[in-house]
């Protein structure tokens, strides 16, 4: 089975960073994507707004300079995941984020 994902866009929203009780390093915050694609031989105009979360010690190099308006392709698997008040969402666990 497969679950990969590569997505680029713009930090919309300041990145939100914090550690777990075992502390382990997560840092939050939303991508923004646009562009035009073709579809049935057509142009088509995307948008999509997608939480992404990266984890781990090896990613405090990665996400050292991540700002809000930042540049950025992140690529990483999809999981779903339901908040506090029962809501779910599809949330890009990253892997590697790269600025462009």
């Amino acid at each position: 089975m497969t679950n990969r994902m590569e997505l680029s866009g713009s930090v919309v929203k300041e990145p939100i960073r914090s550690r777990s009780p075992a502390g382990i390093a997560h840092c939050r915050f939303w991508l923004e994507h646009r562009s035009t694609m073709i579809e049935a031989d057509l142009p088509r105009q995307v948008y999509c707004r997608m939480p992404v979360v990266i984890s781990g010690q090896g990613s405090q190099a990665i996400i050292q300079n991540l700002v809000q308006g930042s540049n950025i392709k992140v690529s990483g698997f999809v999981a779903y995941q339901t908040g506090r008040n029962g809501v779910g969402k599809l949330v890009l666990h990253a892997d590697n984020i790269t600025q462009i």
